[in-house]
């Protein structure tokens, strides 16, 4: 049996022909090679992106920094959690974080019967799958929330900071503090380039046990993914078409229109 020599590589950086493409996506495309390696610096950051993953979905939200900065919009901020007790609870009980805890449950009834009267938008904020995102974008996107609530002439509820949360935690909150539109925000799962994914969940008349053909949702909220402008625009105009239709989800079709940039020429774009 003959035995073939080993191949040689030239030990040198070989770009790859599809390196412009990199300018259009964070996906992991035209690493070049090193020989008949990889090169150190790709490696290095596809270990640096899973430990930043990683590391999104173990942190914990830090509940009196973001109390803080929603404070500032002279809002009154309340604090829920939901019956996953801890980090290891959430991640293995995904149930348990669509609950609301017993003594959150509690807060809210109070809340509730000290101010009878319903409203119309309720924004909860929560840590979800990445608390990192929340606390980067969530601040800044609710005041300009808010701002354009008012210009609609809608009444906000309190806003509620939600911990060991699951999209649905917001429904019961909804429910029980009489609110028509719920916005729930949430940490989305991390990938590999975005650990800091915010998610908009929108839902009309929010109650407990709603399933997720009710609800509307914004994805990938973040300065390298879709700008608060543009989700705010795209929410506001979900909402109003809620009100007039008198529902939300599958049946509620995102059609807004929208100016857009495309080779220094202005168009409008219809975005699904």
């Amino acid at each position: 049996m003959k035995i073939p020599y080993d191949i040689q590589f030239k030990a040198e950086l070989k770009t790859n022909a599809w390196e412009q493409l990199k300018q259009l996506t964070d996906a992991r495309i035209a690493l070049g090679r090193v020989g008949g390696s990889q090169p150190t610096k790709p490696s290095l950051e596809f270990q640096l992106a899973h430990a930043q993953a990683k590391d999104a979905v173990l942190k914990m939200l830090d509940v009196q920094l973001l109390t803080e900065k929603l404070a500032q919009l002279d809002s009154e901020v309340l604090h829920i959690h939901s019956c996953a007790e801890d980090k290891d609870c959430y991640l293995k009980r995904p149930d348990l974080g669509r609950q609301l805890s017993e003594h959150s449950r509690a807060l809210l009834q109070q809340y509730q019967q000290q101010h009878p009267h319903g409203y119309d938008v309720l924004i909860v904020a929560g840590d979800g799958l990445s608390a990192r995102a929340i606390e980067d974008n969530a601040p800044a996107f609710i005041a300009q929330l808010q701002q354009a609530c008012i210009n609609e002439g809608w009444s906000l509820a309190p806003l509620l900071i939600a911990t060991g949360s699951r999209v649905a935690l917001g429904d019961e909150a909804a429910q029980i503090l009489k609110a028509k539109m719920l916005v729930m925000l949430i940490g989305e799962r991390p990938g590999l380039s975005s650990p800091d994914s915010m998610g908009i969940y929108y839902t009309w008349n929010a109650y407990t046990g709603c399933h997720d053909a009710m609800r509307n949702c914004i994805s990938n909220v973040r300065p390298a993914g879709l700008s608060s402008q543009i989700a705010i625009q795209r929410l506001t105009a979900l909402m109003r078409k809620s009100r007039q239709l008198q529902l939300s989800g599958v049946q509620l079709k995102d059609e807004h229109e929208m100016t857009v940039e495309s080779q220094g020429t202005s168009h409008l774009e219809r975005l699904f």
